[in-house]
């Protein structure tokens, strides 16, 4: 049984992070629980480092519209901590739940040094006053670990899965990633998922 219904969540990140293929893994695997499943995305400006937001939606009973309105996510699982902050601005509430990758990935403006990135320390406390539970996660580190920066976002299905906020058993995640990848793909994106469940099973 799900803990709300509908059941929001939103995966947030920037272009170039693996926000869709995110959001496909999960919903494949709650759709095969037999639950109604509503997916939608938002963009920012197209271009890599652009903010990306996929909205997905769980229920018992039918299917709801695909976008989340403002202040209803339950959980914010975030690529990016700037993003995370914004996102949960516009989107959580206090009740929600957050497991966020702690990898900042900053935007041209900070490069150039023509504007600031807060540092992670003032994001996470900013981040933790806007909600119930704030996990952090080291995914683009154990990414690298598994074989591939580029799997931070299979590191924090895992994480996610690992923490057991929706009723679903491990194998159920780790089904659509079989399905998806082959050869060394698969094997390191299984590491990476593994690796983030691991942590999440701790938090």
């Amino acid at each position: 049984m799900l803990p709300h219904d509908p059941l929001n969540i939103i995966i947030s990140g920037v272009g170039g992070q693996g926000n869709i293929l995110a959001s496909d893994l999960l919903s494949r695997a709650f759709c095969e629980q037999g639950w109604y499943v509503s997916v939608g995305e938002t963009y920012g400006a197209t271009q890599r480092g652009g903010s990306v937001v996929s909205h997905v939606r769980l229920s018992c009973n039918h299917a709801y519209g695909p976008l989340i309105p403002s202040g209803e996510a339950h959980i914010l699982v975030g690529f990016e901590p700037l993003e995370v902050l914004r996102i949960l601005r516009e989107h959580g509430h206090i009740s929600a739940r957050v497991v966020m990758n702690d990898r900042p990935l900053y935007p041209l403006e900070a490069l150039q040094q023509q504007s600031a990135y807060p540092s992670l320390d003032r994001l996470t406390a900013a981040i933790g006053q806007l909600c119930e539970r704030l996990t952090v996660v080291p995914g683009t580190e154990l990414a690298k670990t598994a074989g591939h920066a580029q799997a931070q976002n299979v590191v924090m299905v895992g994480a996610f899965a690992g923490l057991q906020w929706v009723p679903l058993e491990k194998a159920a995640f780790l089904r659509p990633i079989e399905e998806t990848f082959s050869g060394t793909k698969r094997a390191i994106n299984r590491k990476a998922f593994e690796l983030g469940y691991a942590v999440g099973q701790q938090k």
